[in-house]
């Protein structure tokens, strides 16, 4: 569960980071990961290993008058948030293998 979290984290900084690189790309409108609906498949049980997450065209931001409608100031917010989470998942993983390590020298 926790790779899968990594890679629905990964994937949305990814989005982020082209959506920050098409700012002034006319016509191009910002993309998301459905993060909860993704986790909520996770912990349900489905299998995710081989589908990609959904990724949704992100409604109700103000379009310029190209037709582009990224927000830099909502991506940089998002962008500290998935960081964030990313650090979360990070130091779960650091946890698990820390128990694991405790286990094999205790068991020595």
């Amino acid at each position: 569960m926790l790779e899968r979290y990594l890679d629905v984290v990964t994937m949305r900084q990814t989005l982020i980071s082209t959506n920050v690189a098409n700012i002034d790309t006319p016509g191009y409108h910002t993309r998301d990961v459905d993060f909860r609906g993704e986790l909520m498949r996770v912990m349900n049980g489905e299998d995710t290993s081989t589908t990609s997450p959904f990724v949704v065209p992100v409604r109700g931001l103000t379009a310029r008058p190209d037709g582009n409608n990224v927000s830099a100031d909502r991506e940089g917010m998002l962008l500290a948030e998935v960081q964030l989470q990313f650090k979360v998942g990070t130091a779960l993983i650091r946890s698990e293998f820390s128990g694991l390590t405790t286990a094999i020298r205790e068991g020595q």
